[in-house]
């Protein structure tokens, strides 16, 4: 996983490779200044860092089933006496190890 320098300095060098950059103003298109450049670049970088980070999260709550629909499968698996090892063959289990594993932590 890149760190946040790492990501700035790859952001900065992509804003450089497509100068000029513009903002839309009352009287038209005008170029960024220095400091709307660094601000462009910090802002950037922030954002690719914590999708980075923590994009997995985002993913995750994404593809887990809705709360009612889990809390029915624990009834069943509850109900059918999984318990202790058998419960990781419940689909309630089964469906959250999936999301997991297709969706890691970063390490």
């Amino acid at each position: 996983m890149a760190t946040i320098e790492e990501i700035t300095q790859q952001v900065t060098d992509e804003v450089e490779e497509n100068k000029p950059l513009y903002a839309g103003t009352s009287s038209g298109l005008v170029e960024f200044t220095d400091e709307e450049y660094a601000i462009h670049i910090e802002s950037v970088a922030n954002f690719k860092y914590e999708q980075q980070q923590f994009g997995y999260v985002v993913t995750r709550q994404e593809n887990y089933k809705s709360i009612g629909e889990q809390l029915d499968q624990l009834f069943w698996s509850v109900d059918s006496g999984l318990f202790g090892d058998n419960a990781k063959t419940s689909q309630w289990y089964l469906d959250i190890k999936e999301v997991k594993e297709n969706n890691p932590k970063p390490s």
